[in-house]
């Protein structure tokens, strides 16, 4: 989604919630009107049936007087004056469906109607008692009917409802625009940011967005934004220094190959001589597989983050059967478990499991003298393993790079590891939320593995 379909949205959304809030208020404003205008009608119906009834005498005998007021208007207005069903005065061109709902109204108490149609009329009934004498009860001599037009009430109306329609329509179209304004000011430093990520990324800057001088939103997302950022810059050295480390370590392998083939083409060669290159070679590319398969399976181990568990006692067993074929004249691999360890869990897949212990204990078949212990102790929500050997133990010099990938301690010693077994092990204890460190203290090598508990 755009930046201006995203303005469109929203001012949509403010013009949807306006228009009901804007419709509402009219509605309600022409009904609360529509009653007031009734209510003057009615007023002024009621004020004139009761002028005129204040003109009328009431005869002893029932009969009705009506005396002549100074200003005779109000007959001329629409006024029926009624002695029972006999009309007694009654206004003048009055139509004959107003005389008609007039003459229905006769006779009864007070009360309303209106007339259908266009040219409605709206006719009020007022009664005229007979006044009250001891021993009698009054009794209703006539009735005044009083009528007035609605037209003038309803084109009242009529133009209200225009007006309100036409100022509601002018408020949406005030607020639609106001709304897009008021969008666009406020996605302007999201433009702004934009803008800034499309060439960092082009030049591969380092720079970050940083909350300071931002709006409580935007500093919440500038700062969402740069963990982000973080995140894929340290990927990005991890991604580069892999890239480096298997550069680096497959160099010389690769290096030894090619010199033993140009020293085999070079010139005819002795079979002795021969089968001694290849030898040479074919150890070089079985340490080329060896670093490509540490480095990959520690790329595959570190993305696919796959939870499981495992049990203690049966990694350790299938290791020492491993060690003890690999390593037939290391020490036997003794397998201890302090606790409950015999049959504890740990909170890692078997295949995770053995390839962070496997470099520890291959470390240990090269280089023990008579014992290599493999001992477990469970924790609260950890698992701690210990991989002990009685050998010479680990140079105090090389203690600080002891886990740098591509690093040995004794070079020399003639095994054909490339010095990342260590580096690998660590790393995929690390991602599976525990670690590795070495016990300089204790005698020998002893490193400590930490690993969750399943």
């Amino acid at each position: 989604m755009n930046r201006s379909t995203l303005r469109g949205r929203l001012a949509l959304m403010a013009l949807a919630t306006s228009a009901l809030w804007i419709g509402v208020l009219t509605v309600v404003f022409n009904v609360a009107l529509s009653q007031r205008l009734h209510g003057q009608a009615d007023d002024v119906l009621r004020t004139r049936a009761e002028a005129v009834a204040a003109t009328v005498d009431v005869r002893p005998d029932g009969g009705l007087v009506v005396r002549e007021p100074a200003e005779d208007q109000a007959l001329d207005a629409g006024v029926w004056i009624y002695q029972g069903d006999k009309v007694v005065e009654k206004p003048a061109n009055a139509p004959a469906d107003l005389q008609a709902q007039a003459a229905g109204l006769a006779g009864r108490r007070e009360t309303f109607t209106e007339t259908e149609g266009p040219g409605a009329w709206r006719l009020y009934a007022f009664p005229i008692d007979t006044p009250a004498r001891q021993g009698h009860v009054s009794a209703q001599a006539g009735t005044v009917v009083s009528s007035v037009s609605l037209d003038p009430y309803r084109s009242s109306a009529d133009t209200a409802l225009v007006g309100s329609i036409a100022l509601a329509v002018l408020l949406l179209a005030t607020i639609y625009l106001l709304t897009r304004l008021v969008v666009r000011r406020a996605l302007r430093p999201v433009a702004v940011m934009s803008e800034q990520a499309t060439r960092w990324s082009a030049a591969g800057a380092a720079e970050r967005f940083g909350s300071e001088d931002r709006p409580a939103e935007l500093a919440a997302f500038a700062s969402s934004l740069d963990a982000l950022l973080d995140r894929l810059a340290s990927v990005l050295r991890h991604e580069q220094q892999q890239a480096a480390e298997l550069s680096h370590e497959l160099r010389t392998p690769l290096a030894r190959i090619t010199a033993e083939t140009e020293w085999l083409t070079g010139r005819p060669r002795s079979v002795e001589q021969q089968e001694t290159s290849l030898e040479a070679i074919a150890g070089a590319a079985a340490t080329m597989r060896q670093i490509c398969d540490s480095l990959l399976s520690e790329v595959r181990a570190r993305t696919a983050q796959i939870p499981g568990r495992s049990r203690f006692p049966d990694i350790a067993h299938r290791l020492a059967q491993r060690n003890a074929a690999l390593f037939p004249d290391a020490p036997a691999v003794t397998v201890e478990a302090s606790g409950n360890g015999a049959d504890v869990s740990i909170g890692v897949c078997e295949e995770t499991a053995e390839r962070i212990l496997t470099p520890l204990l291959d470390n240990a078949g090269r280089y023990a003298s008579h014992s290599i212990t493999l001992t477990c102790t469970p924790g609260a929500g950890e698992v701690t393993v210990y991989v002990c050997d009685d050998g010479p133990g680990v140079p105090e010099d090389f203690v600080v790079s002891l886990f740098e990938p591509g690093r040995r301690a004794r070079p020399e010693d003639g095994h054909d590891g490339a010095g990342l077994g260590l580096a690998l092990a660590r790393r995929l204890a690390r991602a599976a939320g525990g670690d590795i460190a070495l016990d300089a203290a204790a005698p020998g090598a002893r490193f400590v593995v930490t690993l969750p508990a399943g």
